[in-house]
């Protein structure tokens, strides 16, 4: 397959698109900077120019491609609710291309506030309390036969990114404590970047083998859940501060807008999808990637 792929020079994209070199596939890469095109084009990929709010660079991505893959988010957590509706618009606008083909879409999304109590399966529908829209306006393109499905992604990381806890580090480096909230027993779920892009491509592959394939849930989950206080714990010892509990009500002036994830207990499990495509993670855990971690 040409498979084109937004956020292809970036922290998942950039393992994903050797990913699918190494099984055969050419990739289409959407680049918003010279510093990404260069990248890409190290790397063996076409570059496509463009970016989330050049939509006729998405639409022609689309076009020239056999599927595509939706990674790219603008993540500046300011602004969540914009753009999330940037994100929106960009899955539309690709949709608008898929529609009366047989190319399939797989895009992102993530696991926050889909269960209480217990962990999340990919039965489970996406929370309302959240702005993020990608999984709802994929689900509106797989009801009107466009062959669109999602990955779920947990906290993604290696060495050196651990989606949301990169923040985390970040503020206990700035505060000089490394806080949970609480007794810190509420759980995020989490797997390496290197299973998260093999489950992309096996993902996509199904996709294309299997026309029926479409409006499926996928969770990218290895570790159902790992604690705040086992982060937080390692994240005091990398750092060198002291580790503490802060209440409910400290949590908004000490993490600031990551407030509203810090104290979530949000596990969630992978067992439909491991069934579904063969998928067995073998990548490091979080807390050895964090302890791995250069402060």
């Amino acid at each position: 397959m040409r498979v084109f792929v937004t956020g292809a020079a970036g922290f998942i994209g950039s393992v994903l698109v050797p990913e699918l070199l190494s099984a055969g596939h050419s990739v289409l890469g959407l680049a918003r900077n010279d510093a990404n095109a260069k990248k890409l084009t190290e790397a063996g990929v076409e570059v496509l120019r463009g970016d989330l709010t050049d939509l006729a660079s998405l639409r022609a991505g689309a076009e020239k491609s056999d599927a595509v893959v939706h990674l790219a988010f603008i993540h500046d957590f300011s602004k969540f609710a914009e753009n999330c509706a940037i994100d929106k618009a960009a899955i539309e606008a690709i949709g608008e291309v898929l529609a009366g083909t047989e190319k399939p879409l797989l895009t992102t999304g993530g696991l926050a506030l889909m269960a209480d109590g217990r962990s999340a399966t990919e039965d489970d529908q996406p929370s309302p309390r959240l702005p993020r829209e990608s999984e709802a306006a994929t689900d509106a393109l797989a009801q009107r036969g466009i062959r669109a499905s999602t990955m779920r992604l947990p906290q993604v990381h290696d060495p050196v990114k651990q989606g949301l806890i990169t923040y985390v580090v970040q503020i206990a480096r700035e505060k000089g404590v490394s806080a949970y909230v609480g007794e810190g027993l509420n759980r995020w779920p989490a797997a390496h970047v290197l299973d998260v892009a093999h489950l992309y491509r096996l993902a996509l592959e199904k996709m294309e083998q299997d026309k029926g394939e479409t409006g499926r849930k996928y969770h990218a989950v290895a570790e159902e859940g790992v604690t705040m206080r086992e982060i937080a714990e390692v994240l005091g010892e990398g750092l060198k501060v002291p580790v503490v509990s802060i209440s409910p009500e400290e949590a908004q002036a000490h993490f600031g807008w990551m407030a509203m994830f810090a104290g979530l207990d949000m596990p969630a499990t992978s067992e439909l999808t491991r069934q579904r495509l063969g998928w067995n993670p073998t990548g490091p855990g979080m807390i050895a990637d964090l302890k791995a971690m250069k402060y």
